[in-house]
């Protein structure tokens, strides 16, 4: 199975830089978009690539967050959000569960300049996640994927002495990557590619995509059990459209 994730900055806008084009370019079996920022009405006249469903979860607030899975494959269930109503007006998952595994299509808070949401997303959004996948672990293998926004390491931004407290940088989102990963999870590009440059959001300032001065904000997580399984996890830089490019998992 092949699954494609990307944060595409506003669905509407990324429809007019050849979205359509890009989709059927993947050749996924599933497509992850997050920060879609419309409702599915809002698109609703889009010849979408044939043989996809899709499964929108958006924002109560026009123009903000929101995700939609495109699959090929049928699931055997879809649910939205992570079942608590003080988490899930912002339209940030959407969960389709197949017959081997769940996956999740996630588009995290973001800590906002100044930190403004930081002890919103690491004492209540990053705990209560957490246990969601948890509760869905114990009754077959997760999948997450999107945007993160956290790079967890040195290794996943270019510049990260000049960044230590900036948001998706902060030691306190980071250590909550941590806990994840301790908790029976693997960074599945971490599993082919050990070194940094591997970069999936860059600031549209000073150039810096095309210099690669970037962050990895972008990630598929896994469960350790489908370790066997994974084929391959990659980056694709050379897709444009949004400040941040897609990310790819392939399992066997």
């Amino acid at each position: 199975m092949k699954i494609v994730s990307w944060n595409v900055n506003g669905v509407r806008a990324v429809l007019k830089k050849d979205l359509l084009k890009i989709m059927e370019a993947f050749a996924a079996d599933v497509i992850c978009l997050q920060e879609t920022k419309a409702h599915p009405g809002d698109v609703q006249h889009v010849a979408w690539p044939s043989g996809y469903e899709a499964y929108w979860n958006s924002a109560v607030k026009k123009g903000y967050s929101g995700t939609v899975t495109f699959s090929r494959v049928k699931p055997l269930g879809v649910s939205y959000g992570i079942g608590m109503a003080e988490h899930d007006g912002e339209g940030r998952v959407v969960t389709t569960e197949f017959a081997d595994f769940f996956l999740l299509n996630v588009y995290q808070p973001n800590s906002q300049r100044g930190l403004t949401r930081l002890d919103y997303r690491v004492k209540e959004w990053d705990p209560a996640f957490l246990a969601y996948v948890k509760k869905l672990e114990k009754k077959k293998p997760v999948v997450f994927c999107g945007d993160l926004n956290v790079a967890h390491t040195e290794l996943d931004l270019a510049n990260p002495k000049t960044n230590r407290r900036n948001a998706g940088f902060t030691d306190e989102e980071r250590a909550n990557f941590s806990n994840i990963l301790a908790s029976g999870f693997v960074d599945t590009l971490r599993e082919f590619e050990k070194g940094p440059g591997h970069y999936t959001w860059w600031s549209l300032m000073a150039n810096c995509r095309a210099r690669n001065i970037g962050w990895r904000v972008d990630y598929f997580v896994a469960s350790e059990r489908l370790r066997p399984a994974l084929k391959s996890a990659s980056v694709l830089p050379a897709v444009m459209g949004s400040d941040h490019c897609p990310v790819v998992l392939e399992m066997k």
